[in-house]
């Protein structure tokens, strides 16, 4: 049977999110945040496939600043980048333009616009920091939560990999063309790869090539990246978080450390971890039919 893919734009939170809204609308929604810098479309539709099949509906969307949702364009990151990062790592706040408190609203918009009471969420990397603060907040619209390759970021949990760190932060440069700038993004994602499960060097340029056509936005991006370093720690929503929660990470991580998905499972109560085995941070296909299998469990059980 062929997939059908709905697609449209929300208005939340006085922006506009693109989504894509897979399976039967009357299923029990499943509802999937990503992270920094990526757009909806790196939730792998084999991934969400599994997850339709089982009898669920499927919502990706496009946070702020990046794919087909708003851009916030002329909105400066003002002060110090050392200085937010010196109180990120002390798991302190700063002032920015937006946090990712604001980013969780925008999901609960989303979720209003689409008339949903409750749904499940699945949240990765940055996703997932903002998926335990909106299940904190709002814990009368999350029946689960899954997360992925994510963090607490409280105080002294061990740094990424500088190796990546440094690649990342320093960018292909302000005057690179297109080829130069797809070469450094496959670049990242194959220094993100883990040992056991990795995309091929075709896999990565192909997808590379394709997100970068569908939208690129450097400035979205930093912004993004603000929201994480000005939101400081999350530890104290993930301690309120009632929902049944299961917390999934790769020992091969090297952008967040598998320490960061132990802090977010010892800090939400009644959670259970499970470390993927060679997973870095990605999502290809390999991996997928554990990662489906692992969050369907804890869905299943309280839908």
């Amino acid at each position: 049977m062929a997939r059908e893919i709905r697609t449209g734009v929300a208005d939340a939170n006085g922006i506009k999110l693109a989504y894509e809204d897979l399976g039967n609308p009357d299923d029990p929604a499943v509802v999937l945040i990503m992270g920094f810098s990526a757009q909806l479309t790196q939730w792998p539709l084999a991934f969400c496939d599994r997850i339709v099949e089982q009898g669920y509906r499927v919502i990706r969307f496009d946070n702020r600043d990046i794919g087909l949702s708003t851009k916030l364009n002329g909105t400066r990151v003002d002060g110090s980048r050392a200085l937010r990062v010196a109180k990120f790592a002390l798991g302190r706040p700063s002032q920015v333009p937006y946090s990712l408190l604001d980013m969780a609203q925008d999901t609960i918009g989303l979720i209003d616009y689409l008339g949903l009471a409750k749904v499940h969420v699945i949240g990765a990397s940055m996703g997932g920091m903002i998926a335990q603060i909106l299940a904190a907040q709002h814990p009368q619209r999350v029946h689960s939560l899954g997360i992925l390759f994510s963090s607490t970021n409280q105080p002294f949990l061990p740094p990424g990999d500088p190796r990546i760190l440094r690649y990342m932060l320093g960018g292909p440069g302000r005057d690179a063309e297109r080829e130069e700038r797809i070469a450094f993004s496959v670049q990242l994602l194959k220094m993100l790869n883990g040992k056991k499960h990795k995309f091929s060097d075709d896999e990565l340029h192909s997808i590379v090539a394709a997100d970068f056509d569908r939208d690129y936005s450097p400035a979205g991006i930093v912004r993004q990246l603000n929201a994480t370093l000005g939101t400081g720690s999350v530890l104290g929503y993930s301690k309120r978080i009632t929902a049944p929660t299961v917390v999934v990470h790769g020992t091969d991580d090297g952008l967040l450390r598998p320490a960061g998905g132990k802090a977010v499972a010892r800090a939400i109560p009644r959670s259970s971890l499970h470390l993927v085995e060679g997973m870095g941070h990605s999502i290809p296909d390999s991996v997928i039919p554990e990662l489906a299998e692992l969050y369907l469990a804890n869905i299943q059980r309280f839908s």
